[in-house]
C-alpha cells in the first residue's frame, strides 16, 4: 500500500472492510457473494407481483367473510333444531348399525389446512371404528382426493361444485335427496365439518344424524302414535337441515381460513422483498467498490 498514491488508500481501506462482512455471511468467493443484479431485480419484481395478488385475495376474502358469517348465524338455527329433536327423542343407532360419514369440504384451495382438518378427523374416526362397516360421502374435490388414497374401499359417493358460493337449503336438500336415492344404507350419519371458532381459528367437529328407523324406535317417539310417512319426512328433513348447517358453517370457516392464509402470504412476501432489497443493495455497493478499485489501481499503474 506504500507504493499506491495517497488518494487510492481510502478506497483500499473500504474494500478491506467489505471483505470480512462477506466472509461472515458464509460466502467463499466473489462470484458466490451476490446474485447477479439483473436476476435479483427480477426476483424482487416477481415477489412484489405475488404480494399484490395475495393482498387482493385477502381483500376479496374479507368482503365475502361478512356475508358468510351472517349466513352461518341464520343456518345455526337449523342445526340447533335438529339437535333438540335427537336429544329429546333419545334416538340412538342400533347395535351393529351401519354408519355413514359425510365429509364437508369444497373444491377450492389456498385456504390453509381447512381440507386436511376434516380428512384427518375422518381417518381418526375410521381407526376408532375398528373395522366396522361404514361408508364415506365427500362434499368437495379437495378432501375426496385425500380420502380416496387412504380409504378407497369405503368411498361411496362424492359431490363437486361445492364452495363456489354460500350454500343454500336447496343445495343441501339436493345433496340429501341424492344420498338417499343412491341406495347407501345407514343407521346413523356422522357429519364431519369445520366448526367456526373465531376469526383466527377453526376445528373439525362431528354432528350426528339418525335414520328413519332410529327415530321411530327412539323412546321419545314411542310414546306417541305416528304414521310411517310422517317419520320418514321428519328424518329426511332433519337430514337436509344438518347438511345445510354444516355446509354453511364450513363455508364460513373456509373463507376465514383463506383470508388468514393470504394475510400470512402477504407478510412473507414483504419479508422476502426486504431480504432481496438488502441483497441487491449489497451487490450493487460491492460492484461499485470493485469498479472504483479497478479505476484507481489502473490510474496508479500509469
Amino acid at each position: 500500500m506504500a507504493m499506491l498514491p495517497r488518494a487510492a488508500r481510502p478506497a483500499i481501506n473500504r474494500l478491506a472492510q467489505v471483505t470480512p462482512i462477506a466472509a461472515r455471511a458464509g460466502f467463499h468467493s466473489t462470484a458466490q457473494q451476490f446474485a447477479p443484479l439483473r436476476e435479483t431485480e427480477q426476483r424482487i419484481k416477481s415477489v412484489k407481483n405475488i404480494e399484490k395478488i395475495t393482498k387482493s385475495m385477502k381483500m376479496i376474502a374479507s368482503t365475502k367473510l361478512s356475508k358468510a358469517q351472517r349466513a352461518m348465524a341464520a343456518a345455526k338455527a337449523y342445526g340447533a333444531a335438529n339437535q333438540e329433536i335427537f336429544k329429546n327423542s333419545e334416538a340412538v343407532a342400533g347395535e351393529g348399525g351401519r354408519q355413514l360419514f359425510i365429509v364437508v369440504s369444497s373444491d377450492k384451495g389456498l385456504c390453509g389446512g381447512i381440507h386436511s382438518s376434516v380428512s384427518k378427523r375422518t381417518k381418526a374416526e375410521f381407526k376408532n371404528l375398528g373395522g366396522e362397516d361404514a361408508s364415506i360421502v365427500v362434499l368437495g374435490e379437495k378432501s375426496k382426493s385425500q380420502l380416496a388414497r387412504a380409504l378407497p374401499q369405503s368411498m361411496a359417493l362424492s359431490f363437486n361444485q361445492v364452495g363456489k358460493d354460500i350454500p343454500t337449503f336447496a343445495d343441501a336438500s339436493a345433496i340429501a335427496d341424492q344420498i338417499i336415492k343412491s341406495g347407501v344404507k345407514f343407521d346413523k350419519v356422522n357429519l364431519i365439518y369445520n366448526k367456526y371458532i373465531s376469526a383466527l381459528s377453526f376445528e373439525s367437529d362431528i354432528v350426528e344424524v339418525f335414520s328413519e328407523d332410529s327415530l321411530r324406535n327412539a323412546p321419545g317417539f314411542k310414546l306417541y302414535e305416528q304414521e310411517d310417512d310422517v317419520t320418514k319426512d321428519l328424518a329426511e328433513f332433519a337430514f337436509a337441515n344438518a347438511i345445510f348447517a354444516a355446509l354453511v358453517e364450513g363455508h364460513a370457516a373456509e373463507i376465514n381460513s383463506k383470508r388468514n392464509a393470504m394475510d400470512n402470504a402477504s407478510k412473507n412476501a414483504g419479508d422476502m422483498i426486504t431480504s432481496l432489497n438488502m441483497l441487491y443493495n449489497r451487490a450493487r455497493q460491492a460492484t461499485i467498490t470493485n469498479d472504483l478499485v479497478d479505476i484507481i489501481t489502473g490510474a496508479s499503474a500509469l
